[in-house]
């Protein structure tokens, strides 16, 4: 078999998933199958099935004859595109070429292999299960003893050694960008590892949000006296050093050249940018970092709209952005970006993905060079991808790894994490990029510095299930803890919020908005969808939100005193005219006066990792002399430096696209 785009399809669970549970080696026969000999006759006709995936129920149907499986189809399902769910484009059409869902690959296995004992498909392993028990369902509808139906799979064609001009080590985001960006720069095959049977990693599930200035859109925005305090006080302080005193000082002739043209449009600049930035990461980040992550984010988007990205066209302030320079996707969560840097690699002969295989260590030679990584496929087969150029390290960070977290857990802003959920998915964020990175030399920088996001479900802590407003609509809703009183200013930091979220009852908060502001639409339409594609009806029957007609409807519903949500209320809408808030928020766009009245339950989880391996501006990883190990190039989330101890929402997307375009051009120099 040619491991060429997609590879492993035969092969496409790394984590063992049986019918009797994730045991049993993947592929093996189930106890009481018949591994020869005839099956019981099956009624021949078309049955229909369901069991429970990781959002709601998957649905299948399978046709039989009395000694086949004719077809089989999931019929329909809401689990996350490009996980669970097929991964679509802009256009609508299902994109294939970085792994195929299970709703899709599975049943097509099953009939292709004549057994219910084919992998799942790595990193969706809920959705994997599902599909298979709902089709195994089906054929016991029909008469047949499913344990026949579980004799061993054929064999996928093992890995073999392979070379290339330049190894990209994860399928994420910001590895896919460096894959493409090599290919620009002059790179005549690339391999992409990605250890789950999807490219996507957690940029597949990010809120979708990309900040750089953008003098168009923020020229239709106009500039409040109290957004203008935010910059003021910036411009104010004392310089911590003289890079800070010169950033400072290109702020302050922006702004003053600003003032004498006597405009009102929003104020903004890659140097006020960066400047924000490094200050709300507390000033712990490397500003050359920093400069490189702001001055480019223009460039990178422009870049990635060039590949086929789109944007709705409206400039926002994403949650935890701090400025209205947020640019959010059409599409839903990450599936815009992972599915147009699929595109791209599936129109270009030069780029190889291997999914369902784990990068285990790094190759060094003699000379201290890194000249591959050996990696293992689904079915345990070891081997050695060289790299002619050089490698990319992009495995993402360690927001899923506890262990981990709790050992770099140090920095004193955050009490025991142990118990605290991720918004991050489980096979992705555990750091063995890291560990890889420090057995050859690397550094490492800021590993205590973690962020928790204020957004996370509290059903399982994921960034899904989105309020109508979504992350964008900061200026719009206000947060209510359980006794129905405010507690925070809903457009401050993240960490911020989150320390204020953990000291409530419950460590939970909700999410509340009113059917007010120009831009509301009516949750009451059936077409209508939240952020990530579910119904109204879902969230609702599914308890993510709490709906009522009335203030009061609400107030019985959270189980808070109506009176003193009415008082809340009351008070921020008098702040809305005022433009004086008393917890010192400054984004308003409406006051919230009418029904439906929409409550959703949000919790404090572990989100980012800022540290990392150490790298310079050009995303060479530094040895502990800080100097650069040849061979080796890193981006995302596994490099530190750049965020400082707080990331602004939305500048991990513009990491992945700026460092990762980087990362091709930095490993094509050699």
């Amino acid at each position: 078999m040619e491991w060429k785009k997609v590879a492993a399809v035969l092969t496409a669970g790394a984590l063992c998933l049986s019918l009797v549970g994730c045991g049993a080696t993947s592929g093996s026969s189930a106890a009481g199958s018949t591994a020869t000999g005839a099956k019981t006759p099956m009624k021949a006709g078309t049955y229909t099935a369901s069991a429970k995936g990781m959002n709601a129920d998957v649905a299948v149907e399978v046709v039989v004859d009395e000694n086949s499986i004719v077809s089989a189809k999931v019929t329909s399902n809401q689990e996350t595109p490009g996980i669970g769910g097929d991964l679509v484009d802009a256009n609508g059409k299902v994109v294939t070429n970085g792994g195929q869902a299970p709703v899709s690959l599975i049943p097509q296995e099953v009939v292709d292999s004549q057994t219910l004992s084919v992998d799942g498909v790595a990193g969706a392993t809920i959705t994997s299960y599902a599909v298979k028990s709902a089709i195994e369902d089906c054929l016991t509808q029909a008469g047949a003893n499913a344990d026949e139906w579980k004799t061993e799979a054929p064999a996928g064609t093992a890995i073999a050694d392979q070379s290339a001009d330049v190894v990209v080590i994860g399928g994420g985001g910001a590895g896919l960008a460096a894959a493409i960006s090599a290919v620009q720069n002059g790179a005549n095959s690339v391999i992409v590892v990605e250890k789950n049977g999807e490219v996507g990693g957690d940029t597949l599930v990010c809120g979708a949000i990309y900040n750089n200035p953008d003098t168009e859109l923020q020229s239709k925005v106009t500039m409040s006296d109290s957004v203008k305090t935010t910059l003021e006080k910036a411009l104010s302080e004392t310089p911590a050093n003289d890079e800070h005193a010169a950033l400072q000082g290109e702020v302050q002739k922006e702004w003053d050249k600003y003032k004498s043209e006597k405009r009102t449009d929003l104020f903004d600049s890659k140097e006020w940018f960066a400047l924000q930035t490094w200050i709300n990461g507390d000033k712990v980040g490397n500003l050359d970092l920093v400069k490189t992550l702001c001055y480019n984010a223009e460039d990178g988007y422009n870049w990635i709209k060039d590949l086929g990205m789109t944007f709705n066209g409206e400039i926002g302030q994403g949650a935890g952005s701090l400025w209205q320079r947020t640019h959010t996707s059409t599409m839903p969560m990450g599936t815009g970006f992972i599915s147009t840097y699929a595109n791209n690699i599936a129109a270009n002969d030069k780029i190889t993905i291997l999914t369902s295989t784990t990068a285990t260590a790094l190759v060094q030679g003699t000379d201290g060079k890194v000249t591959g990584v050996t990696v293992q496929d689904a079915k345990g087969n070891e081997a050695t991808l060289s790299a002619n150029v050089g490698v990319v390290l992009a495995t993402g960070g360690f927001a899923a790894n506890s262990k981990m977290v709790q050992q770099y857990n140090t920095s004193g802003k955050w009490d025991d994490l142990s118990k605290v959920p991720t918004t991050n998915r489980f096979s992705c964020s555990q750091g063995d990029g890291i560990t890889m990175a420090t057995a050859v030399g690397a550094s490492l920088t800021d590993m205590e510095q973690i962020q928790l996001l204020y957004l996370g479900n509290t059903q399982d802590g994921t960034l899904t299930k989105y309020p109508p407003r979504d992350v964008n609509g900061t200026s719009q809703v206000i947060f209510l803890n359980k006794e129905g009183e405010r507690f925070v200013k809903e457009d401050g930091r993240r960490d911020d919020i989150c320390k204020a979220v953990l000291a409530q009852t419950d460590s939970m908060y909700y999410i509340v908005e009113s059917a007010d502001g120009a831009d509301y639409k009516d949750i009451t339409d059936p077409s209508w969808r939240s952020a990530d594609g579910f119904t109204f009806d879902y969230l609702k029957d599914n308890g993510y939100i709490l709906v009522g007609d009335t203030l009061d409807d609400l107030a019985q519903q959270i189980g808070c005193d109506a009176a003193t949500l009415q008082k809340t209320v009351d008070t921020f809408n008098a702040s809305v005219d005022s433009g004086k808030d008393e917890f010192g928020r400054t984004l308003f766009s409406c006051k919230l006066e009418n029904g439906p009245w929409v409550a959703t339950a949000r919790q404090a989880c572990i989100h980012h990792t800022m540290g990392g391996v150490t790298i310079d501006t050009a995303g060479h990883v530094l040895d502990e002399s800080g100097t650069a190990i040849p061979g080796l190039v890193a981006c995302g989330e596994v490099t530190g430096g750049i965020h400082g101890a707080n990331r602004l929402g939305g500048n991990a997307v513009v990491d992945t696209v700026v460092f990762g375009k980087l990362a091709g051009e930095t490993v094509m120099k050699g």
